[in-house]
């Protein structure tokens, strides 16, 4: 607590001069590896990254951690007085601006833009590829087992823009480097992010998206349309095969390429379906939808399966809260979250023919998302993983802040 009496601006300004006249900060090089420069209205940056074992690292998050207090809800300090083991499983990503036109000679020239931590979920990997064998080993072993040898999903924890950054696009410069280094690891099997915000949400559905569509992944994905006429018609006992609407073993295999969580990788696959359906056939609203299955329209036949792919995974999620109401009741709450998941992809959509990258596109327009409301609340995308003593802490971390 600050004392008011003893406040003053003098006060102020000595320790502004201390700071711009410390002669070790012209010194001073971020710690850990270079991962990218880049440059945004004018001004240049850089993403550094290194492991929480490293003290100068450590240093520099016990100092940006007060931040944590005033820009993240919820948000909790990372504990570093934990064992090694533990700390190895943390990385940290800085970006920095580079300062070219300095106040004083003894000045840094790196500013802080912000930063992000990453966490390494362990996960079983089964050898289906020979029969079980026995094998002798000795201990200790000669070569230790370390965090970064083992087969793990890498969890986005904390990820704060400062205020004054907001719009720049470091949010997005920061993203795609952390994801570059997870593509290029070949221990890291998923990413996945810890409680974000729908702020952060916009962000990471933007760039997956772009990454998704510029690698061509998006292409290869398709709604079958061709399915019985029968099976379309509503009758007691007769269900349409939504397992027979997607190839569904190519799209795991291009996912785990990707290395998206399936919560993630399904809703940007349903966004680019119903992006491919004509614009007069998705905004014609629900009427007749019973009969668009038998269509002789492919646009009208196309939204008529998209919704019922869409039906599905949000009653499967929901199945508990839902299997409770009323039949009629039932069918509203389904439809009323159908129709407010396409209203978010519309969102989405528009914002993407204008984002550049840097700007948020279409996100001002973040009220009423079908994302956030749904029947019930979202599920935390790791939590099939199993609590093992360390992770514990990592499900008590912070959620995410940042704009785009």
């Amino acid at each position: 607590m600050v004392d008011l009496e003893e406040f003053s601006f003098e006060k102020v300004g000595t320790f502004n001069s201390h700071i711009q006249n410390d002669s070790s900060a012209k010194d001073f090089k971020p710690p850990g590896e270079l991962l990218e420069s880049y440059t945004s209205k004018g001004r240049h940056f850089e993403i550094w990254s290194g492991e929480l074992t490293d003290p100068a690292i450590q240093k520099i998050i016990e100092r940006i951690q007060i931040l944590i207090s005033f820009f993240i809800e919820g948000g909790t300090p990372l504990l570093l007085d934990d064992v090694d083991w533990t700390l190895s499983r943390w990385r940290v990503y800085f970006v920095y601006e580079k300062l070219s036109d300095l106040p004083s000679p003894n000045t840094s020239s790196y500013s802080i833009v912000g930063y992000s931590t990453t966490y390494r979920w362990f996960t079983y990997v089964p050898n289906k590829s020979s029969k079980p064998s026995i094998q002798d080993f000795s201990l200790p072993l000669e070569k230790p087992i370390t965090p970064n040898s083992l087969p793990a999903r890498d969890r986005i924890a904390q990820f704060l823009i400062l205020p004054s950054h907001h719009s720049h696009g470091h949010g997005t410069h920061l993203y795609n480097a952390m994801v570059k280094v997870f593509l290029a690891d070949p221990t890291c099997l998923e990413i996945t992010v810890e409680d974000p915000n729908e702020a952060f949400d916009d962000l990471r559905d933007y760039c997956d998206y772009n990454r998704l569509r510029n690698n061509g992944t998006l292409s290869k994905i398709f709604l079958k349309t061709d399915i019985d006429p029968k099976l379309s018609q509503k009758r007691a006992g007769v269900r349409v095969p939504t397992s027979k609407l997607l190839d569904v073993p190519l799209l795991e295999r291009i996912r785990k390429e990707n290395k998206i969580a399936p919560r993630q990788f399904y809703r940007l696959a349903e966004m680019y379906l119903l992006s491919r359906i004509a614009p007069h056939a998705r905004q014609a609203g629900t009427a007749r939808l019973t009969q668009r299955g038998r269509s002789s329209n492919l646009d009208d036949r196309t939204y008529y399966y998209w919704r019922l792919l869409v039906k599905q995974r949000i009653y499967k999620k929901n199945k508990d809260v839902l299997i409770q109401l009323d039949r009629a009741e039932r069918v509203d709450k389904v439809e009323q979250t159908v129709g407010e998941q396409a209203g978010d992809f519309e969102r989405l959509l528009r914002g993407m023919e204008n984002w550049d990258g840097g700007e948020s596109g279409g996100s001002s327009e973040r009220k009423d998302r079908g994302k956030r409301k749904v029947i019930a609340d979202d599920e935390d995308e790791d939590e099939d993983m199993g609590m093992d003593g360390v992770g514990e802490k990592a499900a008590k971390k912070i959620r995410i802040d940042d704009e785009m």
